[in-house]
């Protein structure tokens, strides 16, 4: 109040007043223009004066202090008037006078505040940073997941003893403590978390992993000793930690011995939940896509006593993952999510889940009122090879070599009995691809034969082969191709035990890397003699394979040279269309036609760079090079 008493005083507004010298001044007092004048501020020689004129006008100047000045005023009819000095507000100098020690003592209460709240944060660091999700929130279950029954089912007995406990208390059985779930990305494992939480009707608690471990030693304990305490407040109830293995992998793992602060906070995780004091009525779940690299001490029974497996879904899992996520979707008529389940071998429920959403942008990007199947396989191709690059220019040279390329691998694949069918073969670049053929199984597998792994090398190569008897040159194209190649050809001989020269043993311990927590490097147990004779037998496979290709090229020359001018028409061939053109029948419509959003489009393919060792797994997005089989 004081301030603004002391600003409006200081700060009013005042009348404007002219400047006037004391020459003008005596002119105007000779003329007799002056009506009054006010003397005020005298000094010793002078004093400030303020006066009006005749016309209204005020000024002010400065005048000698001399009495004989003011009688010549005086009888000018000057109407003359001394004031004494303007004494300052009490206000203003109340507040000239406490202004500074009202600073220093706001500036005292502002620091204790800060340092208080300073403190409070200090002491927040042990607070669990977990989030409840109740009843209040939109509740997921299990008939919102689709496509892991057996999953379901492992978990109904968690979700059937957080409803009625007595029955099992009666019988005298103990529930599992701790239930993790592993599987690869995208597999829904915290989805199902979620559902278990929505079906039995308890607050869930969620926290990552790497929320635990903070800057400050011994943050990570308390941390879990909190989380804890408020699922204790709240039992029944379930708590869930995501990527688990970001706090709980193998201790004494690694460089230095491990990780003082992140092994006080597992420790401390696996008191809680299998210690000395038992926490009733709490059930502990987690996720992690690695549980080989967990610390034993954790996975005991009595702890994560309950391993479920997600699997990638199969065939009749991915129709009814569809289904789910297009639900609220318009669909048009000729959608057939069985048709597109069959063109997604190896997609995790979440690849399936974006599929549907891109389908449904491409659709509202083309202002249609539902979404069809052109929209779907559209956004399958987009997922697995990234989206088309209209704005790529390829000269007519480099486009000439890449459909021979394209054409080597459809047309040898085409011939071998073991390689998957051919889907489509296209030239159109799609992320970092310039070209690409397509093969898709027919069938889920999870099991890969000599026979198959060597004739899809012979087809990974026919690329290169075709362009080396065409053009009698070869370009960088084949690099990818390369890559996958000799990368199955040494699983092959070292995973698989699949070569005739070494015999059926495996060389080489796959796991074993210091950012999975386990050792420092792969381990090498195999001498120098074995691994020059891995080297020539990786090195007389692929020449095999490769001679093996360039020898079915030969043989069929002209159907080569068919199937690569018709790709050149008509940038893009499906299965029908290739499967004439090897029958030696020129396509009779082989017009050439612009390909739009989301016509002439395929599904995905499998991955050449995994090699299927153990199931048919999605391939990740193109990488970025110019050709991709």
């Amino acid at each position: 109040m004081f301030v603004a008493i002391s600003l409006v005083d200081l700060f009013a507004p005042k009348d404007q007043l002219t400047d006037m010298d004391f020459n003008r001044f005596l002119s105007h007092v000779e003329k007799g223009e002056i009506i009054s004048i006010t003397i005020t501020d005298q000094k010793s020689a002078t004093g400030a004066a303020i006066g009006t004129l005749k016309d209204g006008t005020k000024f002010k100047t400065v005048i000698p202090i001399d009495p004989e000045l003011y009688q010549h005023l005086v009888a000018s009819g000057v109407v003359v008037e001394l004031r004494l000095p303007q004494e300052p507000s009490i206000w203003v100098s109340l507040l000239t006078n406490m202004l500074p020690a009202l600073l220093m003592v706001g500036s005292f209460f502002y620091m204790m505040q800060q340092t208080q709240g300073g403190g409070k944060q200090v002491m927040q660091f042990g607070r669990s940073r977990a989030k409840l999700q109740t009843d209040s929130h939109q509740k997921v279950t299990f008939a919102d997941v689709a496509g892991c029954d057996e999953a379901k089912e492992e978990l109904q007995e968690i979700v059937d003893f957080l409803r009625y406990p007595k029955k099992y208390v009666e019988m005298g059985a103990r529930i599992p403590k701790g239930v993790l779930l592993f599987g690869a990305p995208g597999t829904g494992k915290t989805y199902l978390a979620k559902a278990v939480a929505g079906e039995a009707g308890v607050p869930f608690l969620s926290i990552s992993g790497s929320d635990f471990v903070e800057m400050f030693v011994g943050v990570g304990a308390a941390r879990v000793r909190d989380l804890f305490e408020q699922a204790k407040k709240r039992a029944p109830a379930i708590v869930f930690i995501d990527e688990i293995d970001a706090v709980g992998r193998m201790r004494g793992a690694g460089m230095g011995g491990g990780h003082d602060e992140r092994e006080q906070t597992l420790n401390q995780l696996l008191v809680e939940m299998d210690g000395f004091s038992v926490n009733q009525g709490i059930i502990v779940m987690a996720a992690t896509n690695r549980p080989d690299i967990l610390d034993p001490a954790l996975l005991r029974p009595g702890r994560f006593d309950r391993q479920v497996v997600l699997d990638k879904p199969d065939l009749k899992a991915r129709v009814e993952i569809l289904k789910v996520h297009s639900r609220g979707k318009p669909l048009a008529k000729d959608v057939n999510l069985e048709t597109l389940a069959k063109a997604t071998p190896g997609f995790t429920p979440a690849d399936l889940e974006n599929v549907i959403n891109e389908a449904a942008l491409l659709a509202a990007r083309h202002r249609k009122r539902r979404i069809g199947m052109q929209e779907l396989e559209e956004a399958v191709q987009r997922v697995v090879a990234g989206p088309r690059k209209k704005s790529r220019l390829i000269s007519p040279k480099e486009k000439r070599v890449i459909a021979f390329h394209e054409a080597g691998h459809a047309l040898v694949a085409n011939k071998l009995p073991n390689a998957d069918p051919v889907h489509e073969v296209a030239i159109i670049s799609r992320g970092g691809a310039l070209g690409y053929t397509l093969q898709l199984p027919t069938e889920d597998r999870y099991l890969i034969t000599k026979s198959e792994i060597l004739d899809r090398v012979t087809s990974t190569l026919a690329g290169r082969a075709a362009e080396e008897i065409i053009f009698n040159e070869v370009s960088s194209g084949a690099a990818n191709d390369l890559e996958v190649a000799t990368r199955l050809v040494r699983r092959m001989i070292m995973e698989f035990g699949m070569s005739e020269k070494l015999g059926p043993l495996t060389f080489g311990r796959k796991e074993g890397q210091v950012f999975l927590g386990r050792d420092l490097a792969r381990e090498r147990d195999f001498s120098e003699e074995v691994a020059a004779a891995i080297d020539q037998e990786e090195s007389a496979i692929i020449k095999q394979c490769y001679e093996r290709a360039k020898q079915i090229l030969s043989e069929h020359r002209d159907t080569l040279i068919l199937i690569a001018e018709t790709l050149l028409e008509k940038e893009t061939l499906k299965a029908e269309e290739l499967e004439r053109l090897m029958a030696g029948k020129p396509l009779e419509d082989a017009e050439p036609e612009p390909v739009k959003s989301g016509q002439d489009v395929t599904p995905s393919h499998e991955v050449l760079e995994e090699g299927l060792p153990k199931e048919v797994q999605r391939p990740g997005r193109v990488t970025p090079v110019p050709e991709v089989q």
